[in-house]
């Protein structure tokens, strides 16, 4: 694929309806602070391209697990990022999607919150099983586009609306509930101030870089810990990867991922911006403070700044355009929910049911595979309570991935960075930061984190120390674990290290007893169906399962060698990989400019 259609497919994979919902709610909470998780993406696309993409180039390899799986061997690894994949895949992508989903049509139909959640499971599960729902990279392009051109015009909207950009940040600081703040100032001193606190934004709501003992984003945490997350996601995920490396070159690849960076920047102006405008027109809803008055505008208690976006599209948006709007986020959300489903799916099936029933056939894996994605949509749909109770849903999904994706960001980073990294070692440190990662999950999702106003009861581990500060701690304590057992156990010959780190990326010596044959398991060859032959009811649940009538794909060895020859070439032009690198240093000059500006 070409760059731009590269470029825009990486960045509609990431902005879906919960980005809509996250940071424009995160934004009329506390001002532009959010940003931050936009911009530090930057840093993170410029390693894909120019570090991590052309590892996964030069060793030839199509998926991330496909990567360890040659740079290790074994097959714990491999089973271990299905496990953790499908976890996440629960807790931030199906709970998280679905709850921002249901949110648009609560507020814009009014149906219920879990009626909204049946529906959307109802249409997510009839385009999965028609296969009405492709998601290719020219379709990505195109729906880049209409959020773009929709964002813009919202924002916009709003600044007519509200004046002019330079009176925004003075209106913002002063945008608060009129009738909370007016009750609670006749209680004692101590609740008057506390109040006080939720109804006005923070002090500090108009810059990116805050104090290290900032509640929301400690500087620390967000140059380190956040950083960790975000190498996690753009450069080891395989939503994100798999569309950097279906570009025709590794210069596509690179001017890819600074389109895409460049596109980063915008969410700061069409996401966050109208959700502090939003907080400007509506502070009586979207900044409500006290329990009572959040209950009557949006059913919850703790805050309203979810409904920030929807709340702005419903009322500034004329009736076609706002329509154009919802179907937007509709559409973003169905494709998630799709993928995911279907990701889900592949990975149980192939990664661990093969593993325990290796002779499976084709019918059994695909029952088990839909079985097993009703079962993660119970989950996911158990969960969304907990979800609700986070008044910001940015906030949310990136604590979640603060608890469970550091082990994984240490793990490549050595394996692509450090030859001596072995498969004892990283299956370790994979292992237990997995265990500390959970226990932190689960220890802080068993408190009701407090609303504003209450005392916080919780142990201090879990009220002070800030989800990037452990995201820090968990990552450096994973690279001690893979070191130290690494040096401590036998190295991997240097043989079959060849093109699969940054430094041996050039090599064109053939790697000695591959571990690549030593981790192949053969799935089940697709079956042929006869419609002629088999009972109406059989047909029927063959439908439901997705089997049909059609051969397999034949691919021999020297058209398999072809194509992984091809996709594994560095070569460059002098002139464009030049290009490519004063585009890359523009990007970095311009978010450094604007991390200064609005520090």
């Amino acid at each position: 694929m070409h760059w731009i259609p590269v470029g825009a497919s990486i960045f509609a994979s990431n902005i879906g309806s919960g980005h809509f919902i996250g940071l424009a709610g995160f934004g009329a909470a506390s001002g532009i602070g959010v940003s931050v998780f936009e911009l530090n993406a930057v840093f993170a696309l410029i390693l894909l391209g120019w570090v991590f993409v052309p590892v996964y180039m030069s060793a030839g390899v199509f998926t991330m697990p496909e990567y360890l799986n040659r740079r290790f061997g074994g097959q714990r690894i491999r089973i271990y990022l299905a496990v953790l994949a499908l976890l996440l895949s629960v807790f931030t992508k199906i709970s998280a999607d679905l709850y921002a989903g249901a949110v648009f049509i609560e507020r814009s139909l009014g149906w219920n919150l879990y009626v909204s959640v049946i529906l959307l499971l109802g249409i997510a599960a009839l385009f999965t099983i028609a296969g009405g729902l492709t998601a290719v990279i020219w379709t990505n392009f195109v729906e880049t586009c209409i959020m773009v051109i929709g964002a813009a015009s919202l924002l916009i909207m709003g600044v007519v609306k509200v004046g002019s950009f330079s009176t925004i940040s003075q209106r913002f600081m002063q945008a608060a509930p009129n009738t909370t703040i007016f009750e609670q100032y006749h209680s004692s001193q101590n609740q008057t101030s506390s109040y006080l606190q939720c109804g006005y934004p923070p002090k500090n709501s108009l810059h990116l870089i805050r104090s290290a003992d900032d509640s929301q984003l400690p500087w620390p945490g967000v140059f380190f810990g956040l950083t960790v997350t975000s190498i996690w996601y753009w450069c080891t995920d395989q939503v994100i990867v798999q569309r950097a490396l279906a570009a025709k070159s590794l210069t596509h690849a690179k001017a890819g991922t600074i389109l895409t960076g460049f596109l980063k920047i915008l969410p700061m102006w069409l996401l966050v911006v109208p959700g502090m405008i939003a907080r400007i027109l509506f502070p009586d809803t979207v900044a409500c403070a006290d329990p009572e008055s959040c209950m009557a505008a949006c059913g919850q208690k703790n805050g309203c700044t979810n409904i920030a976006y929807p709340t702005l599209v419903l009322e500034l948006m004329p009736t076609g355009a706002r329509g154009l709007m919802l179907a937007v986020m509709m559409a973003a959300l169905m494709s998630s929910l799709t993928s995911v489903f279907n990701s889900s799916s592949t990975l149980f099936t192939m990664d661990i049911w093969l593993k325990i029933r290796s002779k499976a056939s084709q019918i059994e894996l695909m029952i088990v595979g839909r079985l097993f994605v009703l079962f993660m949509v119970g989950i996911g749909i158990a969960w969304i309570p907990i979800v609700k109770n986070f008044s910001e849903l940015f906030n949310y999904i990136q604590t979640v991935q603060s608890f469970l994706s550091p082990p994984i960001c240490a793990v490549y980073l050595l394996a692509i960075l450090w030859k001596r990294i072995n498969e004892k070692g990283a299956f370790c440190g994979l292992v237990i930061g997995l265990l500390i990662g959970l226990v932190r999950f689960i220890w802080e999702y068993s408190y009701e984190k407090p609303i504003c106003g209450e005392v916080d009861e919780r142990p201090a581990i879990i009220k002070n120390f800030h989800y990037l500060h452990f995201g820090m701690l968990l990552f450096a304590i994973v690279c001690i674990i893979t070191t130290v057992v690494s040096l401590l156990t036998e190295p991997i010959d240097e043989n079959k290290l060849h093109r699969l780190t940054f430094w041996t990326r050039y090599s064109t010596e053939e790697n000695k007893d591959d571990f690549e044959d030593n981790t192949k398991f053969d799935a089940p060859a697709r079956e042929s169906v006869d419609d002629e032959v088999i009972p109406w009811y059989t047909k029927g649940l063959q439908w439901i399962c997705g089997i049909e009538k059609q051969k397999a794909p034949s691919v021999n060895d020297e058209e398999l060698n072809s194509a992984k020859s091809k996709s594994g070439s560095l070569d460059e032009s002098p002139f464009w990989k030049k290009m490519c690198n004063i585009g890359a240093g523009a990007l970095l000059v311009m978010s450094a400019f604007i991390w200064g500006f609005f520090r």
